[in-house]
């Protein structure tokens, strides 16, 4: 798909990280932008910057775990501009490991890392097919690719996203429209999302005093701070959207390495390893 002013593209997530990342080099393309976000200053701050480099963009909070505020979101790129043509998935949190993680807290990071997904897909993809054009994006991570210790509801978020977007793509390649799908899978990227409980429901905050939760919290912080700049990753979901590529992968070796140590283990072999420093270099 081609990229140019004549498209609108929706981000969800689009106040920070990769989100933003990519409404930046989406807008030095000439792409109207529709950033979501439940963060309302960050979304505001977002927006001044890229008016500020001349894009025209909207912002509306969002809640993606909610249905009709992806809804709203999609009627807002419909009423500012007339049209989308990409919606980016991209919102999301981290949550604890499988051992001792509260069920409230695996519903709360399914809720906007799987129901997020869902409802963009449910409000975008029967637009896409009826004006035969549109490009989906959805963030998944290396994490959705191999099993990692201490993050066992992200991993099984990030694995249904990958699932989901293979599923997508299946069904779309089927439609013989033109509408073409994406999944992100990301190592460590410099954002915030090691501080995602800052949006966490009030009743499960006290979650994150967990001697384990710091821990992993901890590991993860250094990890990310070590990873490859967002901005790269927002040009590698540009090149993806034009040329209509199914895989994102940041962190190549990585990823292909991890697929190749599964069916190894598949097959007898010894299990997956895991290496937090490798997934910060691309």
């Amino acid at each position: 798909m081609d990229l140019d002013e004549k498209k609108v593209a929706v981000i969800t997530g689009g106040a920070s990280g990769i989100g933003l990342a990519t409404a930046r080099v989406l807008a030095g393309s000439g792409v109207k932008l529709v950033l979501g976000d439940i963060e309302e200053e960050p979304l505001k701050n977002a927006l001044e910057e890229l008016h500020a480099m001349g894009a025209s963009a909207i912002g509306v909070r969002t809640d993606v775990a909610n249905e009709e505020d992806v809804i709203a979101l999609r009627d807002a790129a419909l009423r500012e501009y007339g049209g989308a043509h990409v919606v980016f998935n991209n919102a999301g949190v981290v949550g604890g490991p499988c051992i001792a993680t509260p069920k409230k807290v695996w519903d709360w990071v399914f809720s906007i890392n799987i129901d997020g997904v869902v409802n963009g897909i449910n409000a975008f993809v029967p637009l896409f097919l009826e004006q035969n054009e549109g490009h989906v994006v959805n963030t998944a991570s290396l994490a959705g690719l191999g099993g990692m210790p201490g993050m066992g509801a992200y991993c099984a978020s990030k694995f249904a996203v990958v699932g989901i977007s293979e599923s997508l793509f299946h069904e779309l390649a089927m439609s013989q429209k033109n509408v073409g799908v994406s999944v992100l899978c990301p190592g460590f990227v410099k954002t915030r999302i090691h501080e995602s409980a800052r949006n966490m429901p009030n009743e499960l905050v006290s979650y994150n005093e967990d001697p384990m939760v710091k821990i992993v919290t901890d590991v993860a912080t250094n990890a990310v701070n070590a990873g490859i700049d967002a901005a790269d990753v927002g040009v590698a979901v540009a090149n993806a959207i034009r040329d209509n590529r199914f895989f994102i992968l940041t962190h190549e070796r990585v990823a292909i390495r991890t697929t190749e140590q599964r069916l190894g283990w598949m097959q007898g072999g010894p299990p997956l390893g895991v290496n937090i420093e490798a997934a910060t270099k691309p």
